[in-house]
């Protein structure tokens, strides 16, 4: 069955992985905004518990590191004509760095979360089990995905970036006409929703912030840029989506904050967006908007399940084995992906948990790599950058377990799993950039 669906409606590699270098700059920006928003059940959850801090930690701080991704990466990205991350790794620290910092983005690109809300959307839908909703909603997915890689990707994507917006402007003015204007939020929402904190650990709120330096190492907007026409259109198509970005944000958190308005006390706040549509909008209309918040997960997890077997069949494969066929191996890397995102899913059920995890364990060691493969000046040795990407991932695991028998009012448990990793990989990153230093003034 996977050689079938590999071999089918793709017209080599560069069609499959990357839409053969020709996405235009309307195509980019539909594919950029959708992907990019997989996470809507989990801006949802966030919000419901805690209020107007989602948009500080899950908005404002992806703002600044998209425009400064697009400022800094974007052309230089497109310019390399390479697939993925670990490819420039290669050509910059070796192969040792480049299989290693594979593995890292494989699991950064873990599929979990959004296999987690495709799953609570069915469950809601048909009344069914939460694991049976998870395998039938990935049994309908997958063949889709593994028959036409990023070309399928991208034309879904086109068609999400419509509905995803049309389904929440439809449940924003619902709830603006059936429950009241912005100061109904004011008047009924608890004080600390309102606050930018939201009653949360300054420390906690603060590590969101470095979390979004994950767009910097984000395959998915790596694979965009490398997908490009040009530099110009992956530089302009970010810069763009972030406008679109700022719109979605708004729209998502109000209809949060009105179903916390509405349903002050939900068992499960990942389906405060579904009750508050069952609620105030009529059956045709609640379809729409079903299959709005169906499109923007399934936009993420179709380009993530890309990433992950683009990853596997090209960083990792085949650098063990030579001739290897490649689209065969992506698809099998694709399905390996979804089974452990599959069970991930079953162990962590929150995706802001996963998030958090996710994020916490994998960017501390691979963004100071990355920032020097493409800035000269701030780029440290291969055996370094080795021990960096090593230490930023299991520092904050390590941290993860010791900090659970710490006392929670004591200074080291301020100190997130994050910040943990961030120090470590810092020290040696600085540690590099001065060694080469010396050796430079050495020579002169």
């Amino acid at each position: 069955m996977i050689s079938y669906f590999a071999s089918k409606n793709v017209k080599g590699k560069d069609s499959f992985l990357i839409n053969s270098r020709k996405t235009g700059l309307f195509l980019f920006i539909a594919t950029n905004v959708s992907t990019w928003y997989g996470g809507i059940l989990g801006v949802g959850e966030f919000t419901y518990n805690y209020g107007i801090v989602n948009w500080v930690t899950q908005g404002v701080p992806y703002y600044f590191f998209g425009f400064l991704f697009a400022i800094l990466f974007a052309k230089r990205i497109r310019e390399t004509s390479l697939v993925t991350i670990s490819q420039k790794m290669e050509k910059e620290y070796g192969k040792k760095v480049s299989i290693l910092s594979a593995v890292i983005v494989l699991i950064l690109s873990s599929p979990a979360p959004y296999i987690l809300m495709l799953g609570i959307i069915f469950s809601k839908i048909f009344s069914i089990n939460l694991t049976l909703s998870m395998i039938i909603s990935l049994v309908l997915i997958l063949p889709f995905i593994l028959k036409g890689g990023f070309v399928t990707d991208i034309k879904t994507d086109l068609f999400q970036f419509f509905v995803m917006f049309s389904g929440f402007i439809l449940l924003f003015l619902f709830s603006y006409k059936n429950i009241g204007d912005l100061n109904i939020l004011r008047e009924s929402l608890p004080k600390e929703h309102l606050s930018f904190t939201g009653g949360l650990p300054f420390f906690y709120v603060i590590v969101w912030f470095f979390i979004a330096s994950w767009t910097f190492v984000d395959p998915g907007f790596h694979q965009r840029c490398y997908s490009a026409k040009n530099g110009n259109t992956a530089r302009n198509g970010i810069l763009i989506s972030i406008l679109f970005w700022i719109l979605f944000d708004f729209l998502t958190t109000t209809t949060a904050l009105y179903s916390r308005t509405i349903f002050p006390s939900l068992q499960l706040p990942q389906w405060s967006y579904l009750f508050l549509a069952d609620r105030i909008m009529p059956s045709g209309l609640k379809g729409l908007f079903y299959a709005a918040i169906f499109a923007t997960v399934i936009s993420t997890l179709n380009s993530l399940l890309v990433i992950s077997g683009t990853t596997f069949s090209l960083d990792i494969v085949k650098k063990l084995k030579d001739g290897i066929d490649q689209k065969k191996a992506t698809a099998w890397g694709i399905v390996i992906s979804t089974i452990v995102g599959f069970i991930l899913a079953i162990f962590v059920p929150s995706v802001v948990n996963l998030w958090y995890l996710i994020g916490s364990v994998c960017i501390p060691g691979l963004i100071f790599p990355l920032l020097g493969a493409y800035y000269k000046k701030v780029k440290v040795s291969k055996n370094i950058t080795f021990f960096e990407i090593i230490f930023g991932f299991f520092v904050p695991i390590i941290w993860i377990f010791i900090r659970r028998r710490l006392d929670q009012n004591s200074t080291l448990y301020l100190v997130e799993p994050m910040f943990a990793g961030l120090i470590f990989s810092s020290i040696l990153h600085i540690y590099g950039m001065v060694k080469n230093e010396k050796k430079k003034n050495e020579f002169d």
